[in-house]
């Protein structure tokens, strides 16, 4: 469970910022959840034996003797949540939401076992157009955090009813012919979730599971519509993707979409996005028959992506105010409350606990800012600051007090930021 240190969590509040930014100009809105769920709630959603359930639950009995868990994943916690307070008898909802996830995973590079996940899921939406959305949206936000050339959007149908049902038994037909190329993992899910089997990264079994019988061989009429309206939207939009007929997902409550977004800048920890249709667990859970479509953003793994593509934390300050001289000290509070109440959202750090005027400007130039403000006695005298750019080579001027915040906005406007 890692500490996140400042630079890692500048990037990544940059990341949950850009995506809440977007989410919500799609019409979605924010709902937070308990960290806590009675077990029942993710032995029933996710499958008994899925890993999760099986190795990875933090689960303890509380006081009353009930068992209770630290969510491994949000979905289930948010369509307890649509149940518990009948939502969707208002109509179709749209939500999202960012937080911890527990699982008790082997720790490794990009694998903890408590990681942040950005959530988007709907609700109440039953045709393709709305997974095409939720894939628009994650691909915007690629856009905007400047990812895009290092992700591919994978996808494939888990069909549904019969089709689902036959490509099931073809499958462990198939796997049982093959026994002997089995890992341990694989045999006990033969006969328990045999398409979990098709998501082994085994080496030795890859050759088997290429030739293995395929999901979109086995799609009914409705599936096969569905999927192909998704890709035309797809396609017509200019997003890219790739049929994976191996895809599968590893929660039990996933049917027809599923996709992800994969990288190979990250190493083995390949998946940054994942998510699909999960129609059934509404009514699985106790709701009424609802739709429901959704994904998740590991926010550490494309912080790290973020990071291979270029992007550092953003700096700690826009401005960086130096006071030398007792009556400068005292005047720099002042004049700092002034300039947060003229220009909201500038970062104006304050030089605290003296030094000399060499050091408080490279106490400046560490904390990224654009300029330096130079307050000496003489300038409180005069009503004027010393304006010092520090990512330019413009020369330093003099600046009425009554004019600095007009100046710095322009000047903000007018020089790029730190790199």
């Amino acid at each position: 469970m890692p500490d996140l240190l400042p630079d890692a969590c500048n990037i990544q509040s940059q990341l949950i910022r850009a995506a809440a930014e977007i989410v919500e100009s799609y019409g979605f809105r924010e709902i937070r959840l308990p960290l806590l769920e009675k077990t029942e709630l993710f032995a029933r959603s996710i499958g008994e034996v899925t890993d999760i359930v099986e190795k990875e639950m933090y689960s303890f009995d509380d006081r009353n003797g009930e068992s209770m868990t630290l969510r491994p994943e949000a979905t289930a916690g948010v369509v307890r949540a649509v149940i518990q307070h009948s939502l969707v008898h208002a109509g179709p909802q749209k939500l999202w939401l960012a937080g911890p996830m527990f699982r008790y995973e082997r720790p490794q590079k990009g694998r903890y076992r408590q990681f942040d996940q950005f959530n988007v899921e709907a609700f109440g939406l039953e045709g393709p157009d709305i997974d095409v959305e939720l894939i628009a949206i994650s691909a915007r936000l690629w856009k905007r955090l400047g990812v895009t050339d290092l992700l591919t959007l994978e996808l494939n149908s888990l069909g549904d009813g019969a089709g689902r049902q036959r490509h099931r038994e073809a499958l462990v037909d198939y796997l049982r012919g093959h026994a002997d190329l089995l890992d341990a993992d694989a045999t006990r899910r033969l006969e328990t979730n045999p398409l979990r089997v098709l998501d082994s990264k085994n080496p030795a079994m890859q050759d088997m599971l290429a030739a293995a019988p395929q999901l979109p061989d086995y799609w009914d009429d409705a599936s096969r519509e569905h999927f192909e309206t998704l890709t035309g939207r797809l396609d017509a939009l200019g997003i890219a993707w790739t049929l994976n007929p191996r895809l599968v997902r590893g929660l039990d409550y996933y049917s027809r979409t599923v996709f992800e977004w994969t990288t190979t800048a990250l190493g083995a920890q390949n998946a940054v996005c994942s998510g699909g249709r999960y129609d059934g667990l509404v009514e699985q859970l106790g709701g009424k028959p609802t739709p429901a479509v959704g994904f998740a953003i590991g926010v550490a793994r494309l912080a790290a992506l973020m990071e291979a593509g270029g992007t550092t934390a953003q700096p700690v300050a826009d401005v960086y105010l130096a006071a030398l001289g007792d009556a400068a000290d005292a005047a720099a509070v002042v004049l700092a409350e002034r300039l947060r109440d003229a220009l909201p959202g500038l970062r104006l750090v304050v030089n605290a606990g003296g030094g000399s005027f060499k050091a408080q400007l490279k106490r400046a130039d560490r904390s990224g800012a654009r300029f330096a403000l130079i307050l000496g006695d003489a300038e409180v005298e005069s009503a004027t600051v010393q304006l010092k750019p520090l990512r330019t080579h413009e020369e330093q001027e003099a600046v009425a007090q009554s004019a600095l915040a007009d100046t710095i906005r322009e000047r903000m406007q007018a020089t790029p930021a730190a790199a």
